[in-house]
This record gives C-alpha cells, structure tokens and sequence, in this order.
C-alpha cells in the first residue's frame, strides 16, 4: 500500500518517467460526487482516479485499506474491487483511464502538492469530459497523460517526515473550527516553532498557516457552488469554513478567485445548469 507525496517529487524523478508516460491515454469517464458518505462495493476494467475535494475516506479493498483526506488522489487498479466509506462524508472528482502504464497491483494514495496541480489536471479532464462531443479527445488524451505523468513520479517519493503529517492531518481535522489557534497548537508540539514551520514548508510547499488558509478557501469554494448551500448565507458558510470575520473571509476569498463570494457562487450554478443543460443534449 503506497501512501507518497508530491512535493518530493523532482525533475530527474520526472525524467526518469517520462518514457512510461508518452503514450495515448483516453478518459472514458469523468464523474463528481457531492457530499457523499459511502460508495459499494465495485470494480472497473479501467483505470479509477478518484480525488478527494473535500472531507475524508478510506478505500477499503481485498486485502488492506487506504485511509483518505482533502487534496489526496487514489489510484485504483484495474478489476480491484473496491469501496469507499467516510464518517463525515467526502466530495470527490473521479476518472477512468482505458490504459494507463503505472506499475501498481493494488490501490494507492497520493497527496497533492502545494500548487494543487493534481487537481487542476483533474478538474479540466472533468470539464472537458462533459464538453462538445468529438472535440475534446485530444484534450483529454492531453490531460490523461499528464495525470500519468504526475502519478508515476509521485510514486517513487519519499514520504514525509510523522511530525508533518501530524501538522497536515491536524489542520485538515481543525479548519472548520473557527476558534482553532494554529499557533498555539504548533507551539505545542515538542519542536521548536521556527524549526516546524520551516519543515512544513520545505515538505509540502507551503507555511502551516497558508495551507491552513487554502484548505478553508477551498472548502468554501465548494460550498459556494453546492446545489445543498444555495439557500445559505455568506456569512454562515464563512463561519463553516473556519473564517471568524465575513469581510475578511469575503476579502481573501476575491484575492485568490478573483470574484466576491456571492458573485462565485452565482457564476458556479450558472455554469452548472449550463453544463447539465449541454449533458442531457449529449445523451439524446
């Protein structure tokens, strides 16, 4: 059972890939699933790809389980029969590749790096999946053979030191936590503060309180452009999120997205009934 990270992933770690992921991969499948808290039992000829968006999981299988968090992607085998199960319930964004050269007999996890490219990668694959028959196969052959590419490297990572994934699982658990003091937890620990935060950077990418920041902007994020919050107020998704102050989260929410929180989710439904109008237009 692997369990790797992406930020130890370096060029020559790429080079050493790069034959392995020079060939046409096709996307056969691109789904979401929204708040979800169980998925049966179930294989695929293929290829799954399934990145967790939000919450947490574990994949339980023949043989061994994963256990599963925000920005991680699972790489599931071939004909491995598998489900998923999550106490406080997952959202993900899941692929299927008809071919894929990775040297894996059983599922594996990878965390996402600083950068989020795992999940830009999945996001577009998932967007140009759902566009205009017969203009997206090399695109997504594109984008099939990146994730390849990512994947394959990130396998051959090392893994993080314990005190980072402590740090990473803590924030992950604690962010919707308004009140969570991530100073006072890290001064906590028995390390030296500094010491702390510049291991965290040097390991994931990022300082504990930027990620900490990312990961509720995130969550907002997909709050904002859930059929389920719709009806909820800015303010109350913000205070979910872990944000005290709604003009502060309103602030640094426009600085990353580029849009208010309101203007967000409105662009994010209109773009779903758009891209839900354009599905059913395929399927007839």
């Amino acid at each position: 059972m692997n369990v790797v990270d992406m930020d130890k992933t370096d060029i020559s770690g790429y080079n050493a890939q790069r034959k392995e992921c020079v060939l046409v991969n096709q996307i056969i499948y691109a789904g979401k699933h929204l708040l979800t808290y169980s998925v049966s039992r179930h294989a695929h000829s293929s290829w799954e790809l399934i990145y967790c968006t939000g919450g947490e999981g574990r994949l339980y299988f023949d043989g061994g389980s994963l256990p599963y968090q925000t920005g991680d992607l699972l790489i599931v085998p071939p004909l491995v029969f598998h489900r998923n199960e999550g106490e406080q319930g997952f959202t993900n964004i899941h692929l299927n590749l008809a071919d894929a050269p990775l040297k894996l007999k059983t599922p594996a996890v990878i965390h996402d790096d600083g950068n989020h490219f795992l999940l830009d990668a999945m996001s577009a694959a998932f967007y140009h999946f759902g566009s205009e028959p017969g203009k997206q196969t090399a695109v997504l052959s594109a984008y099939a053979n990146l994730l390849v590419c990512l994947i394959s490297a990130g396998l051959d990572a090392p893994a993080r030191s314990s005190v980072v994934e402590e740090i990473e699982s803590t924030i992950i658990r604690s962010y919707p936590d308004e009140g969570f003091e991530l100073d006072e937890y890290l001064r906590s620990l028995p390390f030296n503060y500094d010491y702390l935060r510049k291991l965290f950077k040097s390991e994931t990418g990022e300082t504990p309180h930027r990620f900490l920041s990312e990961i509720r902007l995130q969550a907002a994020a997909e709050r904002l452009g859930s059929d389920s919050t719709e009806d909820v107020s800015i303010s109350e998704i913000a205070h979910l999120c872990g944000f005290h102050e709604p003009l502060y989260f309103s602030r640094v929410f426009r600085k990353k997205y580029g849009l208010s929180p309101s203007d967000y989710q409105s662009r994010a439904h209109r773009e779903k009934s758009v891209h839900d109008a354009e599905s059913i237009k395929i399927i007839l």
